[in-house]
């Protein structure tokens, strides 16, 4: 059985209980988890060494939290007040906890499904995310990932050009696939707005609902959007339902022509604050 999975940000609780209700078996089943494994929630470390644990039985996407936690290791950014990932820091084994997260996919295809963290523009195909993602994911296992890290902050390029290169290009591509939420119709980003989708400004939308956008038709699944809420359309699957802000974790059966939504609710020592 396939399932994708939301936003799980440290809350190991829930993984635990969704792995139990669905009774996942490794050897049987497989997990796509769509970005921001760590982060806000109390138990990065316990999520991380979980999953890991699984193998190939888990596809695991770098969200942007994934990443701030590569940027803090290599000193490239300070911890913020909200952060809880000194567990996997302070961890013993920390450094092999570091790389393999530094080698999980950007993107990835399972059951159908084109998974990302967050979106895409309108200019770029699935085929083109699958590629622009494989090649950001190459440089952050090579030697390049301290340089990149120290200048993956910014909203700079605002648009997608294939003229791009280097850094200004690696940047623009982590911040569609981990950042964005809304955009023009012309794929100019807006990195700002955090609210749901009735809160777009003036000439902005939900970047899934760009008319003649080159992905429309894939089928698209996605995390990052908690104050999104669930969004279960034929062509998008949005499940950060924000179990660490109080909500749920959920996670969708996909395989076999079946689709089934399983949500567990936050416990509440998990919730962010408590």
């Amino acid at each position: 059985m396939l399932y994708l999975v939301g936003d799980l940000q440290g809350c190991s609780d829930a993984l635990e209980r969704l792995l139990a209700l669905i009774g996942f078996s490794p050897s049987r089943d497989r997990l796509v988890v769509l970005g921001d494994l760590v982060n806000r929630g109390p138990g990065s470390l316990a999520v991380l060494r979980r999953l890991h644990g699984f193998g190939d039985a888990a596809t695991c996407l770098l969200g942007n939290h994934d990443l701030h936690l590569l940027a803090v290791a290599k000193g490239a950014r300070q911890r913020h007040r909200g952060d809880t990932f000194g567990d996997v820091l302070d961890d013993p084994q920390a450094q092999a906890h570091l790389e393999w997260l530094r080698a999980r996919p950007l993107a990835c295809t399972a059951g159908g499904w084109l998974c990302v963290h967050a979106g895409l523009v309108p200019q770029w195909s699935a085929a083109d995310a699958l590629a622009l993602a494989a090649e950001v994911s190459a440089m952050l296992q090579g030697e390049g990932l301290g340089e990149f890290v120290h200048a993956m902050y910014g909203d700079s390029p605002a648009r997608w050009d294939p003229a791009l290169a280097g850094l200004a290009r690696w940047r623009f591509v982590v911040n569609v696939l981990t950042r964005i939420r809304f955009c023009t119709a012309d794929g100019v980003l807006d990195l700002k707005t955090k609210e749901g989708a009735g809160a777009a400004p003036a000439g902005f939308m939900p970047w899934f609902d760009v008319p003649a956008r080159r992905s429309a038709g894939e089928r698209v699944a996605c995390g990052h959007w908690s104050t999104l809420g669930l969004v279960d359309r034929p062509d998008l699957l949005a499940i950060d339902t924000g179990c660490v802000w109080g909500g749920a974790l959920t996670a969708v059966r996909v395989d076999g022509g079946r689709r089934e939504i399983i949500q567990v609710p936050c416990a509440p020592q998990q919730q962010l604050g408590a």
